[in-house]
Order: C-alpha cells, then sequence, then structure tokens
C-alpha cells in the first residue's frame, strides 16, 4: 500500500513507519517541513490527496508537556493541532479520486470518565464531561466522512510504552535514582499498550477489510492501577519505587484540570480489538517495560 501519514515525525509515527517499510508499504508524511517522502499540510490543502490506499492521522500537540502552563493559548493548541488537521484530511479524502481504503485516526481514552469502579469498553457512552472528553468527542466528529467507499477506524489509545519516548520519557530519571513511585493515592487505573501493539493495531487497521469504527488501543491487562504500574516499572530498572508524587505536586505542575489525565484513571478493555483479531504483542505489563527500558 501507499500509505499518508499526518504527524508522522512523533514517537508512534516513527514506530508506525518502521513497520509499514519493514512490510513492503510505502509512506508519505504530513508535516510542517518540507522534505524526502514528505508534503506539507499546505501542500495537501492546496492540491488534494496524493494516490494512496491508507490515510493515517497521528498529528496532535503533547497534551502532559510539563513544560508548557495550563492556559487558554495552550488548550487553544490542543485543539487546533488535533481538530483542524483532522478536518484538512478528512476533507482530502472525501474529494479524492479515487478515495483511499482505509482512514485511521488515533484518539485517546480520556473519552471515558474517570472511575474507580466503572469498565468501559469500545460501546460505552463518553464524550461530554470535561474538557478532554469533549476534545475527543470534536476530534472524532471532525474524521467522519459522507458515505462508505473509504473504512473508517478510529482508535482510543491509552499511556504508549516503549524505548526512546512515550510515557515513561519523563519518569526514567527519576525512578532510575530511585525517587520513583505511584502518582497521587495509586489507586486509578492506568491504561497502557507498548509501542509495538500501538503499531500493529494501526498496520490491523489499514490491512483487514472487516475492522471498523472505534477500537481501544489498550493493553487487555485493564486492571493495571498507577501504583502496580510504579512497581512494576522499577522491577524493570532494578530500582526501588515507593516515593508517592502527591496530588498537590502534580495540579502545581501540571494545573488542576489537566492533573486529572494522571490523577484519576479509566479501566477501559479492548473488547472490539481482540474480537477483531488482533493478537498483541506485549499483553503483560511486565514484559512490556523490561523492553521498554533495556
Amino acid at each position: 500500500m501507499k500509505v499518508l501519514i499526518g504527524g508522522g515525525t512523533g514517537f508512534i509515527g516513527r514506530a508506525l513507519t518502521h513497520l509499514l517499510r519493514s512490510r513492503g508499504h510505502e509512506v508519505t508524511l504530513v508535516s510542517r517541513q518540507p522534505g524526502a517522502d514528505r508534503i506539507t499540510w499546505k501542500e495537501l490543502t492546496h492540491s488534494g490527496l496524493p494516490p494512496c490506499e491508507a490515510v493515517v492521522n497521528l498529528a496532535g500537540e503533547n497534551v502532559l508537556n510539563p513544560f508548557r502552563r495550563w492556559n487558554e493559548a495552550y488548550r487553544k493548541d490542543l485543539l487546533s493541532s488535533r481538530i483542524d488537521t483532522t478536518h484538512i484530511l478528512a476533507t482530502a479524502i472525501s474529494k479524492a479520486t479515487p478515495p483511499p481504503r482505509a482512514w485511521v485516526l488515533v484518539t485517546g481514552i480520556a473519552y471515558y470518565q474517570p472511575s474507580l469502579t466503572a469498565e468501559y469498553d469500545e460501546d460505552s457512552p463518553g464524550g461530554d464531561f470535561d474538557f478532554f472528553s469533549n476534545l475527543v468527542s470534536k476530534w472524532e466528529a471532525a474524521a467522519k466522512l459522507p458515505g462508505e467507499a473509504t473504512r473508517q477506524v478510529v482508535i482510543r489509545s491509552g499511556a504508549v510504552l516503549g524505548r526512546g519516548g512515550g510515557a515513561i520519557s519523563h519518569m526514567l530519571l527519576p525512578f532510575r535514582l530511585g525517587l520513583g513511585g505511584p502518582i497521587g493515592s495509586g489507586r486509578q487505573f492506568f491504561p497502557w499498550i507498548h509501542i509495538e501493539d500501538m503499531s500493529g493495531i494501526l498496520l490491523h487497521a489499514m490491512e483487514k477489510s472487516h475492522v471498523n469504527g472505534i477500537l481501544n488501543g489498550v493493553s487487555p491487562a485493564s486492571s493495571t492501577t498507577n501504583a502496580e504500574f510504579a512497581k512494576a516499572l522499577g522491577a524493570a530498572l532494578g530500582r526501588p519505587a515507593f516515593l508517592p508524587l502527591p496530588s498537590p505536586a502534580v495540579q502545581a505542575i501540571f494545573g488542576r484540570e489537566r492533573a486529572v489525565m494522571l490523577l484519576e484513571g479509566q479501566k477501559v478493555i479492548p473488547r472490539r480489538t481482540l474480537a477483531s483479531g488482533y493478537q498483541y504483542i506485549f499483553p503483560e505489563l511486565g514484559a512490556a517495560l523490561k523492553q521498554a527500558v533495556s
């Protein structure tokens, strides 16, 4: 296939590009900067979709960037970097002749309301209770295409683990120094997925003609709590992991509204992902973290 990837220079994009090319697919990235095997967002808007069989959008400003203050400008960046890019790609797909066979968007499990007791699968309600859930709803709405000429798949991702980036990139230093531990109470669920499975589910969505609709991009180990994650990461590094990061400190760093993403969690099950026939490479946390920190 020829595959077009929006936001393909990030952590997931690099892994997906490597996987696609290893399977003989051609990859073109949509980027702010021109270059080899790239087109710019401006070129895409003016010239339309280049010939391709699948389109993926991974674009989006980092939600948990600790160097960005939580303010209106940052909130606008989070919205525009996701919704505008998705709208540009969806518009280009709807005008393309012939249209691509598959259109895959990665959003987030922030769609589901944090809870210590609820259990969510792809059919569970959500998307309407805070800034982030509303963001996911608007993001997914921007991706919708008229008609059925192109298969549409949305993958709601958990925290992505892997070597060289992802959810643990900012955690490794304190954990290596023996200063790691649970965040807040540690009782909140921590939905995660290994980068190889995230890339694998994306490839699965592109290659398998029966896959459509919502898939939860999380590990089947759905009952992992933040405290269990911290303990497993410490074990993978051979370090203790019992120094908690108190809730007030998390709120001071990230702002109260954004801190919810770390201090509260959701138990998310990949029911439709498993039913679609995807077989996980790293279904268990210990093996996933061992690979990620090796």
